[in-house]
């Protein structure tokens, strides 16, 4: 049995090196055979959801760096193990950045897989997976986000065994090492954990105080011209109507240099509200924006008063369920930043629906999605969270979803044909090694 293991600790990390270590040990008594990728010493750019993984080079991203050698190390293993600090109830920048890659490994047609619409497979057989977070000290409500969104993960990886476990920094060696003992006897037995469910995430209950300035923190690799700046964009339009004064911060220019980083700061310690809009990759938040998050709670801030802080994620799934784990993620950061959390919106079929439209542009299939936006922007501006009406209005799906996918299937077609690869999307580029 062949294994991998992707371990996205930090240098010094020793909970991190440990796992691995003992990991490998364990897996050598079992006969198996195992190699670890430390990712931090990568380089793997990010994921900038352009799709040309499955257009122009159908299969395999295009920018070619080491994310091409371990997708390939990925279909040639039979267990694939993620071990990752637990960042908000996810995984890390480090590990994420990888995970987003992963997209290139399924096909951008669509079917149904465990009662909802999903990619379908790129290839014949995936690895199980086991993915290992720990925490600086025993945190449940962050530990059932991690358990969702690895149990989330196993959907969209074909996983027929998966499994997920917990460590702490406060447990001795011998209970550590006894804890990864069991996961891979779950393994071995080929056993699944059960569906993990997501804590109930309450919305702030601080007395509503009327919002003066917000910020607008567009998530999305493709800045402005995105369905995230679309939605966040119409949302502060009406914040505006309403006197608040904003601005707009796109995270993928913040984080290219120190200074726009510092002003990204700045920003938010001047805003009463934030609003962090963004797509849904793989689950939950793009990497970058994750890097964003973990700097704000590293620097903190000098506020007296809490910000409040609210999410918008889009997903090109009709369903807007699938971006639960991503909003439970956004409530845990707001948790530990000390931030009033005022709610998640989420919205599916982002990419067919919205396309980057400014909303006001989208006619009569706009009018719900423009409706909820207006009325969660009243809400946020007299700071009042966003109200369940607002919530199931935006979530509710525009079209049924047989028609969503066999648009996508005729899209997808149409956006091949531009690189004459209509032949090739179905390319198994690392079958070959199987």
């Amino acid at each position: 049995m062949k294994t991998l293991i992707l371990d996205a600790s930090l240098a010094g990390d020793r909970i991190g090196s440990f796992s691995a270590a003992t990991l490998q040990a364990d897996l050598a008594k079992r006969g198996w055979s195992s190699e670890v990728v430390v990712l931090r010493d990568k380089k793997i750019g990010n994921c900038m959801g352009d799709f040309l993984c499955w257009f122009k080079s159908p299969g395999k991203c295009h920018v070619a760096d080491d994310q091409l050698e371990i997708s390939r190390k990925f279909i040639e293993s039979d267990l694939v193990i993620f071990l990752t600090p637990i960042t908000f109830g996810g995984y890390s920048r480090t590990l994420k950045k990888m995970v987003d890659h992963m997209i290139q490994n399924t096909l951008p047609f669509f079917a149904t897989h465990s009662g909802e619409i999903h990619h379908l497979q790129r290839y014949e057989r995936y690895p199980d997976v086991l993915t290992i977070g720990w925490q600086s000290e025993p945190d449940a409500e962050a530990a059932s986000i991690f358990r969702h969104l690895a149990w989330r993960n196993s959907i969209n990886f074909y996983a027929k065994v998966h499994g997920c476990g917990i460590l702490s920094g406060n447990q001795e060696d011998r209970v550590m090492e006894a804890q990864l003992h069991r996961l891979l006897d779950q393994v071995e037995r080929h056993e699944s954990d059960a569906e993990a469910t997501l804590p109930v995430i309450s919305r702030s209950s601080a007395t509503p105080t009327s919002v003066r300035r917000a910020l607008l923190l567009v998530g999305s690799p493709r800045i402005e011209k995105s369905s995230s700046s679309s939605l966040g964009s119409y949302l502060f339009e009406q914040l505006k109507k309403g006197g608040v004064e904003s601005e707009t911060i796109y995270i993928y220019k913040a984080i290219n240099t120190t200074e726009r980083m510092e002003a990204l700061r700045q920003a938010i310690d001047k805003a009463d509200l934030v609003v962090l809009a963004f797509p849904l990759y793989v689950d939950t938040l793009p990497a970058p924006v994750i890097s964003v998050l973990e700097d704000v709670v590293r620097h903190g801030t000098s506020k007296t008063k809490p910000t409040r802080f609210a999410a918008i994620v889009n997903c090109g799934f009709p369903n807007a369920s699938q971006n639960a784990s991503a909003i439970a993620v956004c409530a845990e950061f707001a948790r530990e930043a000390q931030f009033e959390w005022m709610g998640g919106l989420s919205l599916g079929a982002g990419e067919g629906m919205v396309h980057a439209k400014p909303l006001a542009e989208l006619g009569g299939q706009g009018a719900p999605l423009r409706k909820a936006l207006e009325i969660a922007a009243g809400e946020l501006a007299q700071g009042h969270p966003i109200s369940d009406d607002a919530l199931q209005l935006l979530a509710k799906p525009l079209m049924p979803e047989w028609m969503y996918r066999l648009g996508g299937t005729i899209g997808w077609k149409m956006r091949a044909r531009k690189f004459g690869t209509q032949k090739l999307l179905k390319a198994r580029p690392y079958q070959q090694a199987l």
